[in-house]
């Protein structure tokens, strides 16, 4: 018999990581080892606990997000896969989390079987995507729209939310310069020249949430 999988469950909210805990702990083949409240207690608790699979949140109040926890725990190399759990299916946010290194993308949505199935699938390093999720990963890559970093999906993030270039380096913790190179970029992928007609292009592209 293989030994379970070994999960850590991040969410923001307490009664969702107790159903989850609870939902879990019907599982035989998987065992909670920890739960985190937010993001840098996730990628803390990941360091020292070394989960198969981290259940991750996107949106987890102050802090950084799931996405930037996912990054940070991606770039560890300790080899623990991230299965993204979350109410969110936008494009930005599934592009954001892929490109950040998470192994799959499930919707809270989703039956428990489909969610143990999941997990088991993340541990083995197989993707593991939600049917609307995968629906909107097939569409994108039938219609392919301008390949934007993750960096710069935050940085256009930043930019629909009327913040100026000092305000994105405050908020994203990198410097001015490093803000207008990045703002170069996207204007050149998107074919526009004013911040305007970049945020305007990103949401017909559905770049953003």
């Amino acid at each position: 018999m293989n030994p379970p999988v070994r999960v850590l469950v991040c969410d923001d909210h307490a009664v969702v990581r107790a159903g989850l805990l609870a939902l879990l702990s019907s599982a035989h083949d998987i065992e909670v080892v920890g739960e985190a409240g937010t993001g840098e207690e996730a990628v803390a608790l990941t360091a020292r606990l070394i989960p198969d699979v981290v259940l991750m949140d996107l949106q987890l109040g102050g802090g950084i997000d799931g996405i930037e926890a996912t990054r940070r725990i991606t770039l560890s190399g300790n080899n623990t896969h991230i299965l993204v759990l979350t109410t969110y299916d936008t494009d930005a946010d599934i592009t954001r989390a892929i490109a950040a290194g998470a192994t799959g993308y499930l919707l809270k949505a989703e039956r428990p079987e489909e969610l143990f199935a999941a997990i088991h699938a993340a541990a083995a390093g197989r993707p593991a995507l939600s049917p609307p999720v995968a629906q909107r990963v097939m569409a994108r890559m039938r219609n392919p729209v301008p390949a934007l970093t993750a960096r710069e999906l935050d940085i256009l993030a930043q930019l629909a939310h009327g913040l100026g270039n000092r305000e994105i380096a405050r908020a994203l913790h990198i410097s001015e310069s490093t803000v207008k190179t990045h703002l170069g970029r996207i204007y050149e992928k998107l074919g526009v020249d004013t911040r305007a007609a970049a945020v305007a292009v990103a949401k017909e592209q559905r770049l953003l949430g």
